[in-house]
């Protein structure tokens, strides 16, 4: 199962990847963005229907895009309950707690930190410097 996500989420960074630079390189009605990569590079690179060629590979950079994050998700909610040994571990010292007796130490908790008393602190009055003797 691990392997099929991966290589779906693959396939997704890829793809949007690609769709990013290809709304960039497309040329927008009023020249925004379009003129970044030169006024004449995509025509020149992909020919003069460079507009129709953009917005197809757009499309289906677009589908592949919702297919891959249906698929994903899909894979992510129905995948089974995975728990991890931290889980399991919280969740054995909760029912340990809750099924211990009162006054009953449970072996695998942690136990609590009991604050100590803090002596309090003479506080020490300085002593006077002593005068420089005149001669």
């Amino acid at each position: 199962m691990s392997i099929l996500i991966g290589f779906l989420l693959t396939i997704h960074v890829i793809t949007c990847i690609f769709l990013v630079l290809i709304i960039l390189m497309q040329r927008p009605k009023n020249e925004g963005l379009g003129t970044a990569f030169g006024s004449g590079l995509t025509d020149s690179f992909l020919g003069a229907s460079a507009g129709n060629v953009l917005a197809k590979i757009t499309t289906w950079l677009g589908v592949i895009f919702f297919i891959t994050t249906i698929l994903l998700a899909y894979i992510y909610s129905h995948r089974q309950n995975e728990k991890s040994r931290v889980f399991e571990r919280i969740k054995a010292a909760s029912a340990a707690s809750t099924n211990a007796q009162p006054g009953q130490t449970v072996s695998n908790a942690a136990p609590a930190a009991v604050p100590q008393p803090v002596a309090p602190v003479a506080a020490e009055t300085p002593k006077p410097a002593a005068a420089p003797v005149a001669k």
